[in-house]
């Protein structure tokens, strides 16, 4: 990290340490020489109650740092927790802040605290570290390098002293810096930085026309319960999603009924933005049913869960959300991840706990009719010593059992069969249906009446702790809801989005009516309706403005919670439109800015041209004056040239205004660039005087326009001769690698800074001109505009040793 300080320093590059702890070795503090140090913040450290204890210790003033804002600020030990008390908990934030600033960042993190890695680490090194930075944020930067080292090499190290105190050396080497332990946490960095190299392969533009084998993105859906073993599942999620650059979705299945224990969910959710995920909530009856749904509207491609901590007498009971997804899932892929056991047992249904549930009642029906059978059987054994009553007590223990488990459904027909069963084997007379004593009649009355009250009881009970648990659902949706809206950003596609997988439907649109037609302005789901009459459910948000649902229509008791949501989604339509106002309204500024500018440089450069047009004209009409002939071919030559730059000019804003209404028109051709690129220098003002150029008759030919070509070479070429001097000229080399052709137009200029080099294709810009003065700033903008047409790409590069370097790539023509 010092070393690539030092060498931005020598390039001229304004770097500053802004915290870097030596640890009193000598190497390190001499490659720290020549760089400028801001003082650490010596602050005194507190106490978990926060009252100041012990001696004080520095940190890095992050307030000094921006007010000095340099253009590299080297930040050593990213993970670093800083001192209680201080202006950010952990030392990445302070980067953060940095960063935010517009200050480049110089930073160094061990693989140990990688958020994703933090389980793996704890299993190869035996202990968790308590230090942790998101993976987001490090794989975020511009460019990482691995400081590998062999752990030989790493061991000798600590044996010299150069990277412990000698009190801590044997400590280190009979623990962390074992051998073995060295070689696998050597392995997990490679591993971890190939996953990166592919990242950027995969993100890095394509040769121009080339054909690419398209590798379908990965999304990696996790299941989580807001409990402690959803850490390492959540981690090896991450993990699968970053190795193929995938999207991470995690989500926490609210149960419209029943218990909902997740005591560490806001845990879970900062450390799934921390790994770099998406966290949803999503209502819904069954567990299993609503995550397979979920992975199917997102289109994911793998699901994750962790392992089930239950008894397969529980699964059997109460069914199993692994199973049942894995049952449910069709072509996704389901992942089951192991964990360590917890200190308690979780017992969690596969099936939402309510005393309303298909599932619950199923299996109350079913034990019901088992303890009948067994009831039966005992007591025909000991019929002879049992009296009618204490029988009838018996089945009436098993009904109020069933009606406990299962509520009103099953205890009814289990209440019937009690009394049917008492009648025909134990009520005299036996194996009949009649009954002899008028006594045994209204006993078996009561029973039947006891046992339907018991059940209806019950039932009711569940249902009012069903409609609790809906309420506090519901609840917690609005909080959510409302803390979408005031995030920052457009929060329409989010709420659109968020009432989709709220309410369980297959697609959700917000549609404007304009001038007599439905315009869809925000969607989620598959394929979203276009129109009303394409929706199964359509709301009336506001005039013209409805929104439309397509999938199994709500009931009535949800339509408090979608109305709440329609408010919402109608605040936030008017809020796009206001918003929306306000672009056209800065655009119409801008047109205004830009049709000002446009105004003072045509008139600039118009004028100038057209002066010494007028000037030698005069001058060779003035009779009275006998002009040499020297003097009269410097005229014609003025006023040539003078032509030329009104010529150019023209031509230049023609090309423009047809490439901003797509009014070009090519005319294909198979030239090669040999071809092209004299044509181009031709048309120069100088013809091309003092160019190197190098662009051999062996390249492949391309497909293109070649008088669009050749307007493109010319403005670049102008572009670059006006930045470079007379004693470094301007180099052009062709070349060719595969089926890509490639023109090189290299300057020794100023270069244009990474920030600018965007804005230079922008028409009427001219930045880092150095001595040229002509033209309006279009000769980009159209070069890249042909090109672009001509299906080719325009890259600008860095020239080794100062410059700029634009490259036309283009596809070979197929032969």
């Amino acid at each position: 990290m010092l070393d690539e300080a030092q060498r931005r320093h020598a390039r001229g590059t304004d770097v500053v340490l802004a915290f870097v702890e030596t640890h009193g070795r000598p190497e390190v503090a001499a490659r720290a020489r020549g760089l400028e140090v801001i003082p650490p913040r010596d602050g005194p450290r507190h106490d978990p109650d926060g009252k100041p204890e012990g001696e004080p210790t520095g940190e890095m003033d992050v307030g000094a740092v921006l007010a000095r804002h340099p253009q590299v600020a080297v930040v050593d030990e990213l993970a670093h927790a800083n001192a209680r008390g201080s202006r950010n908990s952990r030392r990445w934030q302070d980067v953060e802040e940095l960063l935010a600033a517009g200050i480049d960042v110089l930073s160094t993190v061990n693989i140990e605290h990688l958020e994703s890695l933090h389980d793996v680490i704890e299993g190869i090194v035996g202990e968790a570290p308590e230090e942790t930075v998101p993976d987001a944020l490090v794989r975020g930067a511009d460019q990482l390098e691995l400081v590998d080292m062999t752990p030989q090499a790493l061991q000798r190290r600590v044996a010299h002293g150069n990277v412990f105190p000698p009190e801590r050396m044997d400590a280190a080497l009979a623990r962390t810096f074992r051998e073995d332990t060295l070689a696998r946490l050597r392995e997990l960095s490679l591993v971890w930085m190939a996953d990166r190299v592919d990242e950027e392969l995969r993100a890095a533009p394509s040769a121009a026309g080339d054909p690419q084998p398209v590798e379908a993105r990965e999304r990696i859906l996790v299941g989580v319960r807001g409990r402690p073993e959803d850490d390492p599942v959540v981690r090896r999620a991450a993990r699968m999603a970053a190795r193929r650059g995938g999207e991470l979705i995690a989500v926490h299945v609210i149960p419209d009924a029943g218990d909902d224990d997740a005591p560490r969910l806001e845990a879970i959710r900062e450390l799934i933005e921390q790994v770099g995920g998406r966290f949803e909530e999503i209502v819904g009856r069954s567990v299993s049913d609503a995550i397979v749904d979920l992975a199917r509207a997102e289109g994911v491609t793998q699901v994750v869960l962790g392992a089930s901590e239950r008894s397969r007498w529980q699964e059997f009971l109460g069914g199993s959300v692994v199973l049942d997804v894995i049952r449910g899932s069709g072509p996704i892929d389901v992942h089951v991840i192991s964990h360590a056991p917890t200190s308690r047992r979780v017992s969690v249904t596969g099936r939402v706990a309510t005393g309303l549930s298909n599932d619950r009642q199923l299996v109350a029906g079913v034990a019901g009719a088992v303890a009948l059978i067994v009831l039966t059987v005992m007591v025909s054994w000991l019929d002879a010593r049992m009296a009618l009553s204490t029988i009838m007590l018996l089945y009436l223990t098993v009904v109020i059992g069933v009606a406990f488990g299962g509520g009103l459904r099953p205890a009814i027909p289990a209440a019937v069969a009690s009394g049917l069963l008492v009648n025909w084997f134990f009520t005299p007379p036996v194996h009949t249906w009649k009954v002899a004593n008028p006594e045994d009649v209204v006993a078996l009355v009561v029973f039947l009446v006891v046992a339907a009250s018991v059940s209806i009881l019950v039932d009711r009970e569940a249902r009012h702790r069903a409609e609790a648990q809906r309420r506090r659902a519901e609840a917690e949706a609005l909080a959510r809801l409302t803390a979408r809206v005031a995030a920052e950003g457009d929060p329409l596609p989010g709420l659109v989005e968020y009432a989709r997988t709220t309410f369980g439907l297959e697609a959700v649109s917000v549609l404007v009516q304009h001038e007599g037609e439905w315009r869809r302005e925000a969607g989620a789901g598959v394929d979203p309706p276009d129109a009303p009459e394409d929706a199964d459910q359509v709301i009336e948000l506001e005039r013209d403005t409805v929104l439309a649902l397509r999938g199994d229509r709500l009931p009535s008791d949800r339509f408090q919670l979608l109305a709440a949501f329609a408010a919402q989604l109608g605040l936030a339509v008017r809020g796009r439109a206001l918003a929306r106002e306000a672009a056209q309204s800065t655009a119409r500024a801008e047109a205004d800015a830009l049709r000002t500018a446009i105004l003072a440089a045509v008139s600039h450069d118009l004028r100038t041209p057209l002066a010494s047009i007028k000037a030698s004209v005069s001058s060779l009409r003035e009779g009275e004056v006998a002009w040499s002939p020297e003097d009269v071919a410097q005229f014609l030559a003025t006023i040539e040239d003078g032509t030329d730059r009104l010529t150019n000019l023209v031509e230049n804003l023609l090309d423009m205004s047809r490439l901003q209404v797509g009014a070009l028109k090519l005319v294909r051709g198979v030239v090669g660039f040999d071809e092209v690129v004299p044509k181009a220098l031709a048309s120069l003002a100088d013809g091309g005087r003092g160019l190197v150029v190098d662009v051999p008759e062996t390249l492949p030919r391309i497909d293109v326009d070649p008088g669009l070509l050749e307007r493109a070479i010319a403005n670049i070429v102008s572009n670059a001769s006006g930045m470079s001097s007379p004693d470094r000229p301007v180099q052009i080399h062709g070349s060719a690698a595969g089926s890509r052709v490639e023109l090189r137009v290299i300057d020794r200029g100023p270069g244009v800074a990474q920030e600018d080099r965007e804005r230079m294709f922008r028409p009427f810009q001219r930045l880092g001109d150095g001595t040229s003065s002509d033209g309006i700033g279009l000769g980009l903008a159209v070069a890249k505009g042909f090109v672009e047409a001509m299906d080719g790409e325009l890259i600008v590069e860095d020239t080794p040793g100062g410059g700029l370097t634009m490259v036309l790539a283009f596809r070979a023509a197929s032969t």
